[in-house]
């Protein structure tokens, strides 16, 4: 993926974004860290010197100015050079009488009363070190003045430190931030380039193209068997659609062709009243025929649809197979067939005209190609994943290589071609099967057939 794409991404704004607002969480964490040290720290300094001054005055009020210039200068005698503590006595004039500092400040006091000043640390060799001192002056009686403090240097370099940290922190935040967007777009980005690529196949004409997976069952793996079983079902049913265009115009064409032919036959030949009527009948009949077929064709259409849900009821699978078996047991026994029913108490929900017709479409196959003698069988029978119902028949059974196809529309064993018939009747038991979630089993019994429809409890 280009970088100039790469940036343009919605993943890597996204992730900009988070970044961003990261750290702009981790700059107000960094700011309440150096408030809590850097700040502490400085409010320290000033407790001690505050202590200090209190100490020291003490000092003054029990000891006088001699008491307490020989402890300032005891305490500036033990610390070391470069000690921190600053101590300043002078007299009304400013004129010093104790300390370590060799003047008082020129700078003002502010308006707490505390003044910062500059210290001078002279280097052998070299320009002096300037760094700053903070520190508070104090009346004493008789007009003397004392100056306590400390050198802030040390104070100075942490706060340095810990902004100079906390920037460096900062940084680093960002960009790890920046670096795992650019990360994160690139792996989104390969994976949505891969469904572009195969979306781009499919409308180039490829329709056997699939998204690939990684196996990881994430989101996008999640995503792309969904599209995978949408693609399945589309290519499933242009695959239809092209088959029915061919059965359409070799199953239609014959019984059209014939009515046009008996029609023209009735029109002009010098036929008997009677001879017409015969070919008119035969006309009429094979124009039912193709009105079944197209009604057929549209009662799946809207099964298919799913547009009957709404009309779901429970219904009495006992009573609806008593149903079918008594209207099919004149046209068994016309064949000299065994119609034996074996059922039991089990109700379904779903439409039970639907189900009659699937249940009928079933049964009329197997007493069309059952012979005469056979049997017929129609079970009902619980299970431990809910309901079977099974019709079972004497009949030659399906090949193997046609299982998966019988319920396809128009689609017809060559043995079946002229036989009366669609090729509808099992395309509509599929299309109620799907509907009320209702799984197929066909199983060859050699001779005949079981068709087991297994209803989910």
């Amino acid at each position: 993926m280009r970088t100039a794409s790469l940036f343009r991404s919605f993943t890597f704004r996204l992730a900009l974004l988070y970044a961003v607002l990261f750290s702009v969480s981790v700059l107000f964490l960094f700011a309440f860290i150096y408030w809590s040290t850097a700040a502490y720290l400085a409010r320290q300094t000033d407790a001690t010197i505050e202590a200090e001054i209190k100490g020291l005055a003490e000092r003054y009020a029990t000891s006088g100015v001699r008491g307490l210039s020989s402890v300032i200068g005891d305490r500036i005698s033990r610390q070391q050079p470069t000690g921190s503590s600053i101590y300043l006595l002078t007299n009304a004039g400013f004129d010093p009488l104790v300390g370590n500092l060799s003047r008082w400040p020129s700078q003002a006091e502010s308006q707490d009363g505390w003044v910062s000043f500059e210290l001078r640390d002279q280097r052998a060799g070299g320009d002096p070190l300037i760094h700053m001192a903070r520190a508070r002056p104090f009346v004493l009686g008789s007009g003397y003045r004392l100056l306590v403090g400390r050198d802030i240097r040390d104070l100075e370099e942490a706060q340095r430190r810990i902004v100079s940290t906390l920037i460096w922190g900062l940084a680093i935040t960002l960009l790890l931030g920046l670096a795992g967007g650019v990360l994160l777009s690139r792996t989104v980005s390969r994976r949505i380039e891969s469904i572009n690529d195969t979306s781009r196949d499919i409308i180039s004409g490829d329709l056997s193209r699939r998204i690939p997976t990684r196996g990881t069952n994430d989101e996008f793996d999640q995503l792309a068997d969904n599209l995978n079983t949408m693609l399945n079902r589309i290519e499933s049913l242009m695959e239809s659609v092209r088959r029915v265009s061919d059965n359409i115009a070799h199953d239609l064409k014959t019984p059209l062709s014939r009515l046009r032919n008996r029609l023209e036959a009735a029109k002009l030949q010098g036929a008997t009243s009677d001879q017409q009527r015969a070919e008119l009948e035969q006309a009429s009949t094979e124009a039912d025929q193709l009105l079944l077929t197209f009604n057929a064709l549209l009662r799946i259409a809207r099964i298919e649809a799913g547009k009957q849900r709404a009309g779901f009821k429970n219904v009495d699978l006992a009573a609806l197979i008593t149903d079918v078996a008594e209207l099919y047991e004149p046209l068994a026994d016309e064949k000299k067939q065994r119609l034996v029913v074996n059922t039991a108490s089990a109700n379904y929900t779903g439409d039970r005209d639907l189900l009659f017709q699937a249940v009928a479409n079933l049964v009329d196959n197997a007493v069309k190609h059952t012979p005469e003698n056979g049997e017929i069988q129609i079970t009902l029978r619980p299970t431990e994943k809910g309901t079977d119902l099974i019709v079972s028949d004497q009949g030659p059974g399906i090949p193997e290589e046609h299982t998966d196809h019988v319920f396809q529309r128009f689609y017809r064993l060559d043995r079946s071609r002229n036989t009366p018939g669609s090729g509808l009747g099992l395309s509509l038991v599929a299309a109620v099967a799907e509907l009320h979630k209702i799984e197929i089993e066909l199983q060859n019994l050699d001779p005949g057939l079981r068709v087991s429809l297994h209803m989910p409890a």
